[in-house]
């Protein structure tokens, strides 16, 4: 008999829901010190009560018995309890690598008849068992049981149960070690597949965007004061640029983790004569693992992985964050369109852009997760721990929270405004100036150091005088030094400064429009393709 049967409430609380939807008020405070509640918490049990338990711990007792025998549970004598078989299973999450399980199990099928180990009327059986698994599991057919543990066990049981004896043949030479991180790196890589796809798309909306506004100059900033103009284009392909490198990283992991460890078994190989060279080309793999405690054991590439997802995701808070400042009132460069935004239930005049910010508080998630797996393999000692278990979870929800930020910030991008008289009122105020005035100064023989002293001395007179550096005449620029002439005014205001940037990569406009027209060339991009297709 359980004590937590006996000290149970003699009279059972309402249901939670009766709780929020009744009409009579009662505040926390009171019901947490009511002293008739108090006292039926602790009342001990009814005899009849006490019977109830008996009967409930009695069919349990029951359902141990009629329980499904472990695919491992020959040397046990008996099933494990309810709740470790709760707290155990995995199938409630790792049943979405059922497709790279059973292209797993073909690919090894077809080895293990080609050496022998199984026939090929046995192969065939498996294969088209397998083949109706996937039917099944693709139509919503297919019953996951809890009690069967993981995706592994409940497909294997299941095809045991459709064609029998050939099905216990399939685990030879596999162990559930090599054979979960096989399918876990089967699914990386299609992830990392649909990740590059996504930001190819963003970036398309990026280069997009740019073409749309050219010339458009805006303050650029550090420290999130203004510093100097900037062409819009620059800006925006400055995303771009970041996007690519995203993209790289998600490349070099692709390569590094496409090696099979399939065969590794449990830790230390086979003695049966297996062909992993075959499966790992089955499958698509460069080669096989080389070390078989290697294969099974590490997850430096789930870690790589979830690294190149939370830089990106960083990458994409950041151009979250300035449009979030953009479109507020204070600066209100851009527009979202009513699509990307959603409103107050308070407050009729507001409009949120609630993507962008979402995007921002989602990279929070990515990067825990990765934290998390860090934390998760950083103790375990060689060669697989069930811990490793707790890998897929992190790992599932930081792709599918980055293919949803890649997503809705392309979509946002296609659904925006930059608002160019708003900004070009904004344009003059802050000096953006000043660095090419200091350029000037240098160029007529002036020591940086002394050019960077004199247009200091000449902003702080502006800031006496309330005005801008092109508003000052040549006698008060010539009080500040005698190297000022006419020609300065080349240099001065939003506009000159951007025709004076020559640097290769700079914000000049033939700067920027030479990258911008290799973005165009790299990316394909046609006037008449259609978004979608990207």
């Amino acid at each position: 008999m359980s004590m937590q049967c006996l000290f149970e409430p003699s009279i059972a609380p309402p249901p939670i829901d009766r709780l929020i939807s009744s009409p009579r008020k009662q505040s926390i405070r009171s019901r947490r010190f009511s002293p008739s509640i108090g006292r039926r918490r602790f009342a001990l049990p009814r005899a009849s009560e006490t019977m109830n338990c008996l009967r409930v711990e009695a069919s349990s007792e029951e359902k141990k018995k009629d329980k499904e025998g472990k695919l491992w549970g020959g040397r046990f004598e008996e099933s494990v309890t309810d709740a470790v078989e709760r707290f155990s299973e995995s199938v409630s999450f790792d049943k979405q690598l059922y497709k790279h399980d059973i292209m797993g199990s073909r690919a090894h099928a077809s080895m293990l008849a080609q050496q022998g180990l199984m026939t090929i009327s046995d192969r065939d059986t498996i294969l088209k068992g397998l083949d109706e698994i996937e039917k099944k599991i693709e139509a919503g057919e297919f019953d996951w049981r809890a009690d069967r543990e993981d995706v592994h066990m409940n497909i294997e049981a299941a095809l045991t149960d459709m064609i029998g004896e050939p099905a216990k043949k399939l685990h030879t030479a596999r162990s559930r070690n090599d054979q979960v991180v096989t399918d876990l790196r089967l699914w990386c890589r299609d992830a990392i597949d649909g990740i590059l796809a996504r930001i190819r798309q963003l970036q398309v909306a990026l280069v997009r965007l740019a073409v749309k506004n050219e010339g458009l100059i805006v303050p650029g900033y550090t420290h999130l004061q203004r510093a100097q103009p900037v062409l819009l284009q620059h800006l925006l392909l400055s995303y771009v640029e970041q996007l690519e490198r995203d993209a790289g990283r998600f490349a070099d992991c692709y390569v590094r983790l496409n090696f099979c460890p399939l065969g590794a078994c449990a830790l230390a190989g086979t003695g049966l004569p297996i062909d992993r060279f075959m499966t790992s080309s089955a499958l698509g793999f460069t080669a096989p693992m080389r070390n078989s405690i290697d294969a099974v054991s590490d997850r430096d590439f789930v870690l790589e992985f979830l690294s190149a997802n939370s830089i990106a995701a960083i990458h994409l808070s950041r151009l979250g964050e300035e449009w979030v400042l953009w479109a507020s009132e204070e600066f209100g460069f851009l527009t979202p369109s009513d699509s990307v935004s959603t409103g107050s239930s308070i407050m009729p005049q507001k409009k949120n852009p609630d993507p962008m910010e979402l995007v921002r508080g989602k990279s929070a998630r990515v990067v825990g997760n990765l934290v998390t797996l860090l934390v998760l393999c950083k103790g375990l000692p060689q060669a697989y721990n069930r811990d490793l278990q707790e890998d897929k979870e992190p790992l599932f929800d930081s792709v599918k929270t980055i293919m949803g930020m890649l997503e809705v910030t392309s979509e946002f991008a296609q659904n925006i405004t930059f608002n160019r008289e708003r900004i070009q009122r904004a344009l003059p105020a802050g000096h953006l100036d000043a660095t090419t005035l200091a350029d000037y100064l240098v160029k007529k023989g002036v020591p940086f150091r002394t050019s960077h002293d004199i247009v200091g001395r000449s902003v702080a007179l502006c800031i006496s005088k309330n005005c801008q550096l092109l508003e000052l005449n040549l006698d008060e620029l010539k009080g500040v030094s005698p190297e000022f002439e006419d020609d300065v005014y080349e240099f001065l205001g939003v506009e000159n400064p951007i025709k004076k940037f020559c640097s290769y990569g700079s914000t000049g406009s033939d700067c920027v429009a030479e990258q911008l027209e290799m973005w165009v060339s790299k990316l394909g991009i046609d006037d008449d393709d259609d978004d979608d297709d990207q």
